[in-house]
């Protein structure tokens, strides 16, 4: 279950623009055991907690389902929807873009799907390119692509711009694809729609190879970037064990959480060591990293460690906080730091390191969706659109328990989703590594 505290009921109501009145298009069915598809009732809700003790009285506390809806709220054949695309690359974007466009002019029968250029900056038009029309030939191959068609960019943009050109372009449905500052400027966008009262709903789809979204179980990009860094951790297991005290040391990207890390870690099954930002640890001393790694190198003449871009960050000096475009802030390189380290200590204790080391962060969210991956991009995508064609706003799509759930943005995007010590995940990690023979905190 999450480390976050747990919300309310009142929390989890997501905001609907009005009375849905209007029959889908869609050929689906109400009644079970037709073999036709169903629509999902407006009732229907997904458990918070599906787990309790016996004897135990379940909690009433619950999400809403997502999926399509009988009653509409906007009348196809009048909507115009935008797709924007925001921050990191991540494998998957042209999927969701194409499963996007295809659920909304094919199955809704919307007559126009805008590609809004470069981010959030295509909201302005004052710095941003002019958006262009998405059609069905356009998008049918992207989705064997890595990036984005449409480009991304970092940052926000000025809201009341952002609305004003929704407003001009004839806007009804926005379509925010991205990580949590995406979220939160989606939220933002829909706060100040709100405040003018206006009929536009904005629908966010969670996106970022570090998994690190509140109320989505797996982000779409995630499979595929633990896929690319299990083959990068299996070539330093070759290079490390190819030389005489070889070290292999992987940096992957991950800056508050270690789901990456841990994961590709368990798919490699070649790592020793995987450090986290959850897990702080200290670097020398006898139960340090230091020490844990040369009487590895003493007893197996080879080693492999894997880092996330946030764990260490408290070995390096202090320095002034400095922030990207997206408000987050700037990491220090901690992966060149530790193979100093490593190889400082090991000469100091007369057993040298060969130390090899591999930064593969941007290599492994360029690469297209994987199969695990372009499946999740197709339902969390329609769910999107189904959604926004009923009229919710503020909201994103989630997966909580392989269940696909609507989620008011404003509990999403109030925390950022950690990997747990006591979870599954990391007791598997330790359980591989034995790496909390040594580890004893900072």
């Amino acid at each position: 279950m999450p480390t976050y505290p747990k919300p309310t009921q009142e929390q989890l109501v997501v905001t609907r623009l009005g009375e849905a009145r209007l029959v889908s298009p869609l050929p689906l069915s109400t009644t079970p055991g037709d073999n036709i598809g169903d629509f999902v009732d407006d009732d229907l809700r997904a458990l918070y907690n599906p787990r309790i003790m016996l004897g135990e009285k379940p909690s009433d506390l619950c999400f809403e389902l997502a999926g399509a809806r009988r009653e509409i709220f906007f009348t196809p054949q009048d909507t115009t929807a935008a797709i924007v695309t925001c921050g990191g690359l991540c494998p998957g974007l042209n999927n969701v873009i194409r499963s996007l466009v295809l659920e909304l002019l094919m199955n809704y029968g919307i007559r126009n799907v805008l590609g809004i250029r470069y981010g959030y900056h295509g909201l302005n038009p004052n710095v941003g390119r002019p958006p262009f029309e998405l059609t069905k030939e356009l998008v049918d191959e992207i989705h064997h692509k890595g990036g984005t068609i449409l480009g991304t960019s970092r940052g926000p943009q000025e809201h009341k711009e952002s609305v004003d050109f929704l407003v001009d372009r004839g806007v009804n449905i926005l379509f925010c694809v991205g990580g949590d500052g995406t979220q939160r400027g989606a939220h933002q966008i829909a706060s100040e729609i709100a405040r003018r009262k206006l009929p536009i709903s904005v629908i966010g789809i969670p996106k970022t190879i570090d998994n690190d979204i509140k109320y989505c179980y797996r982000t779409f990009g995630f499979a595929t970037a633990v896929s690319e860094a299990e083959k990068v951790i299996d070539r330093a297991h070759v290079e490390a064990k190819s030389v005489l005290n070889g070290v292999g040391l992987v940096k992957l990207m991950g800056r508050h959480a270690g789901f990456i890390t841990a994961a590709a870690t368990l798919a490699s099954g070649e790592a020793n060591f995987a450090l986290i930002p959850e897990v702080p640890m200290q670097l020398h001393g006898e139960h340090g990293l230091l020490a844990a790694l040369d009487r590895r190198l003493k007893a197996r003449e080879h080693a492999v460690v894997v880092i996330a871009e946030g764990a260490g960050q408290h070995w390096l000096d202090e320095c002034p906080d400095e922030f990207d475009a997206s408000g987050n802030l700037l990491l220090r390189d901690v992966g060149p730091f530790l193979a100093h380290a490593i190889k400082d200590y090991s000469n100091k204790v007369g057993n040298p390191a060969n130390v090899k080391y591999f930064d593969p962060s941007y290599h492994i969210r360029s690469v297209h969706a994987d199969a695990t991956d372009s499946l999740l991009c197709e339902r969390l995508a329609r769910a999107a659109a189904h959604a926004g064609m009923a009229g919710k706003t503020d909201m994103l799509v989630g997966l909580w328990h392989n269940q696909l759930i609507d989620v008011p943005l404003a509990v999403s995007c109030d925390a950022k989703k950690q990997l747990s010590p006591e979870g599954e995940l990391w007791m598997a990690l330790q359980a591989l590594t034995r790496q909390e023979k040594w580890y004893s905190g900072v």
